[in-house]
Parts: C-alpha cells; sequence; structure tokens
C-alpha cells in the first residue's frame, strides 16, 4: 500500500479544492457558451433574414413590372404623338385621316388604360417599400440584440478565463510542493475517477457522499495514519483528520 505522512495526505485536500475550482470553471465556461438565447436569436434572426430576402425579392419583381408599364406607356405615348403630328399636318386623304384619327381614340384608350395598370403597380411598389423598410428595421435591431448578448457571452467568458489561469497557476505552484509518488497517486486517481481525494469526517465519506460501513471504517482504523486509503464507493483518497471516525 502506498504511503504518505498524514500531514501531506490532509494537503492533498487543498488540491483537490483547486481542482474543484477548475472544474466548476470549466462548466461554467460551458453553460455560457451554450447560451439558449443566443442559439434562439440566431434561429429568429435567420428566419427573419429569409423572410427579408422574400421581400427584397418581391420589391425588385415589382420594380421590374413598373419599369416595363412606364416603356409601354412611353411606346404608346410616341405613337400618340407621331400621329397627332401627322393628323395636326392635314398631309394624307380624307380617309387616311379618319383613320388616324380613330387610331388615336385607341391609342388613348389604350394610354389610358396602361397608365392605370402603371399606377396600380406604382402602389404596390410604394406598399412593399414600406413593408421592407419596416422589417430591415426589425432584422437590424435583431441584430444588434444577439450582438449585445454575444458581447455579454464573450465577456463573462474572459472572466471565467481569467479566473481559470489564476487557479491553474496556484494549482501548479502546490502541485510542485507534493512528492512525487503521492502526486502520481493522486492524479492517477483524479483521472481515474473524477476526484483525487476527499476528506473522511465522522465516518461519512465526503468523495461519495456516503456513510462508510462498520467493516470498511475498522478496516480504514486499522491503516497506519502514513497509508493512503481509499474511498470504498468513490474510489478517491480518503484523507483522515483527527475526528475523521
Amino acid at each position: 500500500m502506498a504511503k504518505a505522512p498524514a500531514s501531506e495526505q490532509l494537503r492533498l485536500l487543498d488540491l483537490q479544492a483547486l481542482d474543484s475550482k477548475l472544474t466548476q470553471l470549466d462548466r461554467r465556461a460551458a453553460a455560457v457558451s451554450a447560451n439558449a438565447d443566443i442559439a434562439a436569436l440566431k434561429e429568429k434572426l435567420a428566419a427573419a433574414d429569409s423572410g427579408l430576402v422574400a421581400i427584397n425579392t418581391e420589391a425588385s419583381d415589382t420594380a421590374m413590372q413598373l419599369k416595363r408599364a412606364e416603356t409601354d406607356v412611353e411606346v404608346v405615348q410616341a405613337r400618340i404623338d407621331r400621329d397627332q403630328q401627322r393628323l395636326d399636318s392635314g398631309t394624307g386623304s380624307p380617309k387616311d385621316l379618319s383613320a388616324l384619327q380613330n387610331e388615336l381614340v385607341s391609342l388613348n384608350k389604350r394610354r389610358s388604360d396602361l397608365e392605370d395598370a402603371e399606377l396600380e403597380i406604382m402602389e404596390r411598389l410604394e406598399a412593399v417599400r414600406v413593408r421592407q423598410a419596416e422589417h430591415q428595421q426589425s432584422n437590424d435591431a435583431l441584430a444588434q440584440e444577439l450582438v449585445a448578448l454575444e458581447k455579454t457571452r464573450d465577456d463573462e467568458l474572459a472572466g471565467i478565463a481569467a479566473e481559470r489561469q489564476d487557479v491553474e497557476a496556484a494549482r501548479t505552484e502546490l502541485a510542485a510542493t507534493f512528492e512525487a509518488p503521492l502526486l502520481a497517486v493522486y492524479e492517477k486517481t483524479r483521472a481515474h475517477r473524477g476526484i483525487g481525494a476527499a476528506r473522511l469526517f465522522h465516518g461519512k465519506s465526503e468523495g461519495s457522499g456516503m456513510q462508510l460501513s462498520p467493516g470498511d471504517l475498522n478496516e480504514i482504523r486499522g491503516a497506519a495514519a502514513d497509508e493512503i486509503v481509499f474511498c470504498p464507493d468513490s474510489g478517491c483518497i480518503l484523507v483522515r483528520s483527527a475526528d475523521w471516525s
């Protein structure tokens, strides 16, 4: 059985306290990184971005429709201007001039219809652009909220990292004060069991949280003070103090 002075075994509790603190910091960092609010906001923003793409596409398509409608009106207006000039010049037979007058009536009706269609498209485009602006504003607000949440997360992670660095430094300094054999037993136990050492207090293992059986306690009583004993439940080193039993 491995041995180490009782005073050295007792100091393992200080080392374990630092290791427990490192574990707590790692768990805190993991919890902060897995921020549910950030994940939900990212999902919401992605959906909003998809909606904005759809509105942008609608606005672009409607603008193209308006451009075509404007071109149609311009084409008809050009024909009206040309026919009106011919009619005003009086050049041509009475039959031709009569035909021009009839054509002008039809063209003016066509222009009126096209202008009504153009106006309807303009109104639709204006409505789409209002929705586009509102949706963009909403998306910008979500993006700003996400930036704020991520900054809070990153600041908290930076604080945890700084604290962890300090604890790691203290842990390294303390570990260097132990004899290699005892430290090796502690490290091996911690690697396999998740905890290296715990106090045995009034017959209860603080490693497992369980009261030891009378048989286990009798076995520990039979061990010398410098012998390293282990928790029968958690497997960690049991550190005995003066009132351990």
